[in-house]
């Protein structure tokens, strides 16, 4: 008998800056809530080109990626199956609008979040605007 292996999927999830503000996708399917921008990478696709793909498919803007911020593993991050993400940070250009499985799009400031916010994104969220106000990611990260 062959044994079968199981392993995490890999997705990549956009901080998209538009504004001064991100973009977050209101999803149109479980688990409900809001999320930022992104999804599984397809089979023969970097993480970079899979970002921009998810980008434009779920809001319809071009994006230009700044830096990789960094990869989230835990485990529990997704309650459908454990996946593994790899976090982008870019620069929106167009005017977001909501497409393929993202039921509403909007852009939101660090103290206007909406609610509730799925996976482990609101802890992406807040080490992003962590960074962003002068943390180092050295000191996000610390096991």
């Amino acid at each position: 008998m062959q044994q079968q292996y199981r392993n995490p999927l890999v997705t990549v999830d956009i901080i998209i800056e538009l504004e001064g503000k991100i973009v977050m996708i209101e999803r149109a399917n479980p688990p409900y809530g809001w999320a930022l921008p992104g999804g599984f990478v397809d089979y023969g696709e970097s993480l970079e080109a899979s970002a921009v793909r998810e980008a434009r498919e779920e809001t319809s803007l071009s994006i230009q990626l700044e830096e990789q911020f960094h990869t989230y593993s835990s485990p529990d991050r997704d309650p459908r199956h454990h996946t593994i993400t790899t976090v982008y940070i870019a620069t929106g250009k167009g005017i977001p609008k909501s497409a393929d499985d993202a039921k509403n799009v909007g852009v939101f400031s660090q103290n206007e979040l909406p609610a509730p916010i799925v996976f482990d994104h609101e802890k992406i969220i807040i080490d992003y605007f962590r960074y962003k106000n002068g943390v180092l990611k050295k000191d996000i990260f610390k096991a």
